[in-house]
C-alpha cells in the first residue's frame, strides 16, 4: 500500500481499525453473554473495505 494517502482517507481507515475490536468484557457480563461477537467484526483477508 502508499506510504503518502489523502487525510480523509487515513481518517477511514483509522476508523476501521478502531471498530475492529471485540465486544468488551462488561457488555458480556452486562447483556448476561447476549453479545458475545460482534456482528460488524471484519477479518483482514476475508473481507475487504470501500476505502
Amino acid at each position: 500500500m502508499s506510504k503518502h494517502k489523502p487525510t480523509a482517507r487515513k481518517l477511514r481507515l483509522m476508523k476501521a481499525i478502531k471498530s475492529n475490536r471485540r465486544v468488551p468484557a462488561w457488555v458480556m457480563m452486562r447483556t448476561n453473554r447476549t453479545f458475545l461477537r460482534h456482528p460488524k467484526r471484519r477479518h483482514w483477508r476475508r473481507t475487504k473495505l470501500k476505502v
